[in-house]
């Protein structure tokens, strides 16, 4: 399985804009922490990739439908237990116990926040936001309100980090991935 296979099978049950644009961020983050950790860069990104891969047209079956559909491609079945990993709690009895599976669950949610609130800059980037303004958006309750905050609470405990550290290291993720992200997704819409 390559990225290329990934790219496709995202493509055919993803069409709008926002799930692409969300599936290119993760995958770029996944990416940054797989870099800084010496792990496989390309299987940590095709993770953050798919993970939402059953989300738009089955959204009442999200991590329930996704093995079946990542069976297309020929998953491996420990990338299949990761990617459904991320729904632990919400969607899916898998609990995320590597390290991977750890970040993917803590930045999901983190990423759709971040997002949010560059778009309310000047700028629309993260590449000047400071986390002193992204804790100001996840106190707002109101703000993004579908980014769960008991989610990435919950994620940075698994991570055993602080909300600050899980911020920072975030913010730094998507700043390093932010124009490739715009990038590819020129280049797949």
């Amino acid at each position: 399985m390559n990225r290329e296979d990934a790219i496709s099978l995202l493509k055919k049950y993803n069409k709008e804009e926002f799930h692409l644009l969300h599936a290119l961020t993760v995958e770029g983050v996944m990416k940054y922490f797989a870099k800084e950790l010496g792990e496989d860069e390309e299987y940590w990104g095709i993770v953050g990739l798919l993970h939402d891969v059953d989300f738009e047209q089955y959204p009442e079956e999200h991590c329930k439908k996704a093995p079946e559909l990542l069976k297309e491609i020929n998953a491996p079945d420990e990338m299949i237990y990761s990617i459904c990993s991320h729904g632990y709690g919400i969607c899916s009895d898998l609990e995320p116990k590597h390290q991977m599976e750890k970040i993917l669950f803590a930045t999901d949610e983190l990423t759709g926040l971040i997002w949010a609130a560059a778009k309310m800059r000047p700028s629309k980037s993260t590449k000047d936001m400071e986390v002193s303004s992204l804790k100001k958006k996840f106190k707002d309750k109101k703000f993004a309100a579908g980014c769960s905050r008991d989610v990435i609470k919950q994620g940075a405990e698994m991570l055993d980090w602080d909300l600050d550290k899980l911020f920072e290291e975030t913010i730094l993720a998507m700043r390093d991935c932010e124009d490739d992200v715009k990038e590819k997704l020129e280049m797949i819409k």
